[in-house]
């Protein structure tokens, strides 16, 4: 009883320590990795502690056993048999609670690693805030936001006295190769001298040539863009019904973004300790032994969602990643960027930037550690494989 009372004190005492730990050691991008080593730290001692029991009960069976073989004495036969009966007992019962602890500790710190994602969540929710809108790439792309390149419409519209009678459609106008196509007969065919034609040309150049390269290239980072947001949505509501389903079996119903935003923890950690509190009750308890099991399993089977959710989160940014360096190819692909520097807009440059930071992000702040190694199989499963 006393060795049971000190491991409960210890699990205590682990509890209180990591939860202390998280509060005080939020460093991004290595979060994750610092409950890991946590975890492997807790399960080593939890295993230490249980296995030297171990090695004490296997000591009084194997001395009993030595007696076995020489005592005569039917009565004192009897009486090593109920206490190796009895031993074998414990030791089964020493098993089962090592499991409950494990199952403990792997259930806090999935919590935790649950709070830690949803954080890099919500700052995704932020990275994709604040990139180019459709507008904006709009705007770098179309030639028609140029006020250079409306300038020479204008010219091409007053300077002609050739009247065709035929105008662009807005469809049309609002197509940048149809667009610039008529200007440039326009301007060909307008009354302007040709050296006023050459000049307005030279100034509208690097802007031409920029929208005709970068147009469709731009469009194309628009729309994976917008197929990321979607694919994150979905990320984020995935997450929110883990947490639906990690808790629900403590008798927490709150909501993911409500617990976050009242920083209600607090209560969801009170649940669990009732929770683990009426497992332990049914655990010591014989005839309630099916109830405790049943109990565990009401851990564990969330415990494996969230391996499944870690796995989809991670394949998320891995995809983001490489979609982001495939931004960056495209921008830097435009080969006159040297040329054109000084007519190129503003806001390439800005994409330029974003998407530079956006990859940095993706490979360090938003990016789990090693959540798919050996490390992962300890905290979901238990298991240390070099014991």
């Amino acid at each position: 009883m006393k060795r049971l009372k000190k491991i409960t004190l210890w699990i205590m005492f682990l509890w209180i320590c990591s939860m202390q730990t998280w509060a005080s050691s939020f460093d991004e991008g290595n979060e994750i990795q610092m409950i890991l080593d946590e975890m492997l730290q807790e399960l080593s001692h939890i295993h230490q502690i249980y296995e030297l029991q171990r090695h004490d009960l296997n000591t009084e069976v194997f001395n009993i056993n030595k007696l076995l073989q020489s005592e005569t004495s039917s009565e004192n036969l009897l009486q090593l048999l109920v206490k190796k009966d009895a031993l074998q007992t414990q030791y089964l019962a020493l098993n089962y609670a090592e499991a409950s602890e494990i199952s403990k500790i792997r259930y806090l710190k999935g919590l935790s690693i649950i709070k830690i994602l949803y954080e890099k969540v919500l700052a995704l929710d932020h990275h994709f805030a604040s990139i180019s809108t459709f507008n904006e790439i709009n705007k770098i792309s179309n030639p028609n936001h140029y006020p250079e390149f409306a300038g020479i419409k204008e010219l091409v519209k007053t300077s002609s006295s050739k009247k065709t009678g035929l105008e662009l459609t807005k469809i049309l106008g609002d197509n940048v190769y149809a667009n610039i196509a008529t200007t440039l007969v326009g301007l060909f065919n307008s009354d302007a001298s040709k050296e006023v034609k050459q000049q307005e040309l030279t100034q509208v150049e690097c802007i031409m040539d920029f929208t005709l390269r970068m147009h469709q290239d731009l469009n194309t980072i628009w729309f994976e863009t917008a197929f990321l947001q979607k694919s994150h949505a979905k990320i984020k509501l995935d997450l929110e019904q883990l947490f639906t389903d990690y808790t629900k079996p403590i008798g927490y119903f709150t909501s993911l973004a409500a617990c976050r935003n009242a920083d209600d923890w607090d209560q969801v950690h009170e649940k669990l300790k009732t929770y683990l509190g009426q497992m332990d009750t049914y655990m010591n308890d014989p005839a309630q032994t099916v109830k405790a099991h049943k109990m565990q399993v009401n851990l564990e089977f969330p415990i494996d969602r969230l391996l499944q959710f870690i796995i989809q989160y991670n394949a998320f940014i891995d995809q983001g990643g490489k979609f982001y360096e495939k931004f960056k190819i495209i921008l830097d692909s435009y080969e006159n960027a040297a040329q054109c520097k000084s007519s190129l807009p503003p806001e390439y440059q800005k994409l330029k930037t974003d998407i530079d930071i956006a990859i940095e992000k993706f490979n360090t702040a938003y990016k789990p550690v090693e959540v798919n190694g050996s490390k992962m199989k300890e905290i979901l499963y238990g298991i240390n494989e070099y014991e």
